[in-house]
Order: structure tokens, then C-alpha cells, then sequence
């Protein structure tokens, strides 16, 4: 069993973000202990991995990753990476190293940029 700190931290989602995941999906319940300090177990981290697939790599909604996990569209077990296919992996080789929380902070950016285009045509 982890805390939400070291949850937070092996996941990179800020705790904050856990707690509010916690309200808006139902079947994400990690124990409380004394003083409401949260224990996640291994199959919570789980789903909190799917979470964060779905919602940050997928493009889901909150409320549309909440109706596939509800109906069984998604698996839990899927929060398991895909293999990179052979090309893709010998081109990935020839560049270098990315620093992925830069990398994770300039498509957010862009998402943002995507997102603003869409709304104003």
C-alpha cells in the first residue's frame, strides 16, 4: 500500500488531482486510516494509471473516462504501455534524449494552442 504522496510522485499527478479523481469516479476508493490519510493499493494505482491514460494520452473526458471505466469499454489491465512498433523505434534511436517533463509540458501547450484554434473558427 502507498501514500497519495508517493502515488503522486511514481505517477507524476499532483495529489491534488488524485483527490478530485477520487470525487469524480466512484470505483477509485483507496483506504482512509486514522486522520483521512489515504492508502492506495495496488489495483487503485491501477486504475489511477488508466485514469491518466485515458483523460491525458487519449484525449477523454473526465466524464466520458468515467462512462468507459463504468461499462467495461476499458480494461484496468490496458494502463500497460503498447510496444513501439520496429520503425518507429529506429527513428526514436537516431534522435536524442527528451527531458519528458519538458517534452509532457510543450504538448500540453499545444493542446492548449489546438484547443483555443478550434474554438475561435
Amino acid at each position: 500500500m502507498r501514500t497519495i504522496g508517493e502515488v503522486a510522485k511514481a505517477l507524476g499527478i499532483r495529489q491534488h488531482v488524485l483527490r478530485y479523481w477520487e470525487e469524480q469516479f466512484p470505483m477509485l476508493k483507496p483506504l482512509k486510516r486514522s486522520g483521512g490519510r489515504r492508502y492506495y493499493r495496488p489495483e487503485d494505482i491501477a486504475l489511477v494509471e488508466t485514469i491518466d491514460r485515458l483523460v491525458h494520452r487519449e484525449g477523454f473526458t473526465l466524464r466520458g473516462a468515467r462512462q468507459a471505466l463504468s461499462k467495461g469499454k476499458v480494461s484496468k489491465s490496458e494502463a500497460a504501455p503498447q510496444p513501439i512498433p520496429a520503425p518507429v523505434q529506429s527513428a526514436m534511436a537516431s534522435t536524442p534524449p527528451i527531458n519528458s517533463s519538458a517534452f509532457r509540458a510543450r504538448l500540453i501547450a499545444l493542446r492548449a494552442t489546438l484547443v483555443k484554434a478550434l474554438h475561435d473558427s
